[in-house]
């Protein structure tokens, strides 16, 4: 079985991405500066990544969603950080739950998702 097991997230600023990232999402973020890149780690079960100075922010592409108790508290949230929602909270269906969209601080487009 194939599983995704890293994910780049561009950040020209890694001091700012550890601090919106850690902020909103609790993620744990460990900077190396040398190295101009970050690891983060969204806990023992979900995957981690990085965050990458040298790619672009983007609003195209593959879209990454990450798994909320609550769509419209986590867009308060991500709006006090200095993100912006591009999408509010949309209901899917009954059995797929909610998604929504919106802009970290460097305009990098990325989903929520919710069952509630």
């Amino acid at each position: 079985m194939s599983k995704i097991v890293h994910i780049e997230i561009p950040a020209p600023d890694l001091e700012k991405a550890k601090e919106f990232y850690s902020r909103v999402f609790s993620w744990k973020v460990e900077v190396t500066p040398e190295m101009d890149y970050a690891m983060w780690s969204a806990g023992e079960d979900a995957v981690g990544g990085g965050f990458s100075k040298s790619a672009k922010p983007a609003t195209d592409g593959v879209l990454l969603h990450i798994g909320v108790d609550d769509i419209e508290t986590k867009l308060r949230e991500i709006e006090a950080a200095g993100g912006k929602t591009l999408t509010p909270k949309t209901k899917i269906s009954d059995e797929w739950g909610y998604y929504a969209e919106f802009l970290d601080v460097f305009g990098n487009k990325l989903g929520l998702w919710s069952e509630k």
